[in-house]
């Protein structure tokens, strides 16, 4: 579950005005740098290292890679020792930023690959139940043996094979 400080952050950076590509590149930059080095999150969540030092260091990794109002956000969430946050603030952002574009991201797991046509066919189909634009992400898994699941939110459509053999199976 996302903070409602998280949330607030979020917002902050949806109110800056920039681009949504451009805040989306830019925190991707950045949490790809957390996943790969974990030195960098050590020193930054570093209470005995001052925030002159860390904010130094934001700057040498991401001057003229990320947006100067990105870099000071990050240097905000740094002195308001938030960072430990960081990673939820990223969720909270693309989860706001999906609703104002009526983005829904949904899973849909398959038994075997689907062709592009039915995959187009599927997508438009969620996106007129929906009604938003459908960013799937295809998920191969044998064990459904056949048909599809779907998830979206907190909601699962099985129309799996496997779903409707264990329901047989209980009558």
């Amino acid at each position: 579950m996302i903070t409602t400080s998280s949330k607030t952050y979020a917002n902050s950076l949806i109110e800056t005005g920039l681009d949504n590509r451009l805040i989306s590149d830019s925190l991707s930059a950045i949490m790809e740098i957390i996943d790969k080095s974990e030195d960098f999150s050590q020193v930054i969540l570093n209470p005995a290292i001052p925030s002159s030092t860390k904010f130094e260091i934001i700057d040498e990794i991401f001057q003229n890679k990320i947006d100067e109002k990105i870099i000071n956000f990050l240097k905000i969430i740094v002195e308001k020792n938030r960072f430990s946050q960081f990673k939820e603030i990223v969720s909270a952002y693309f989860e706001k930023s999906d609703e104002i574009n009526n983005i829904k991201r949904v899973e849909i797991i398959s038994a075997v690959e689907l062709s592009e046509n039915q995959k187009s066919k599927i997508t438009e189909k969620l996106q007129s139940k929906l009604q938003k634009t459908v960013i799937p992400n295809w998920v191969l898994n044998e064990e459904i043996i056949g048909g599809l699941v779907v998830k979206y939110d907190d909601e699962v459509i099985d129309n799996s094979l496997k779903n409707k053999l264990e329901k047989i199976s209980k009558i």
